[in-house]
């Protein structure tokens, strides 16, 4: 059985917040991005019932890969290509959960994003996401999630824009 967990696209699901405004509104550029995002988790990351139809071996090895990871920092820096519609389409990085959650901005100005987070099974979750834009080339935020079974997952995330050209990226898509 090959397990996923769900930090790294709940992290790439959170990472779409700073550009979750169109470029009028959340004073960011289109173009390359490298973002670098530290993340803390606690609690439980993998519903109780997933953990349940695993074999006693893997429940134990993916338990202790878990504990391990508990209350520890972990920084991924990555680049992704923002294009002017994503920007418009107020997504930063795209995630195939985010088609299923619901996205309330809070408040919005040109340089600070406020947004709750709600999605449904199998991975529910509710995110509280606040980001600043001190300059078009520059973001930073937080982002605190709660998962269904009570892991949470708090991420800091630095932006900075690398330029115009996406020469050699991929879109914004993981």
């Amino acid at each position: 059985m090959n397990i996923r967990l769900p930090l790294r696209p709940l992290a790439l699901l959170m990472l779409a917040a700073p550009a979750l405004a169109s470029a009028a509104n959340f004073n960011v550029r289109p173009g390359a991005w490298e973002s670098t995002t530290t993340s803390v988790v606690s609690g439980n990351l993998i519903p109780a019932a997933e953990l349940a139809k695993m074999p006693p071996a893997q429940r134990a090895r993916v338990e202790a890969m878990l504990g391990a990871h508990a209350g520890a920092p972990r920084r991924i820096t990555e680049k992704s290509c923002i294009t002017q519609a994503d920007l418009d389409q107020d997504r930063l990085m795209k995630s195939d959960a985010e088609q299923h959650c619901t996205t309330n901005v809070v408040s919005r100005s040109p340089t600070r994003l406020v947004l709750d987070r709600q999605c449904p099974q199998p991975h529910a979750s509710t995110a509280h996401v606040a980001f600043e834009a001190p300059s078009p080339e520059r973001f930073t935020g937080s982002v605190d999630v709660t998962l269904a079974d009570g892991g949470k997952v708090h991420l800091d995330i630095q932006g900075r824009w690398l330029g115009a050209s996406c020469a050699g990226l991929g879109p914004a898509t993981k």
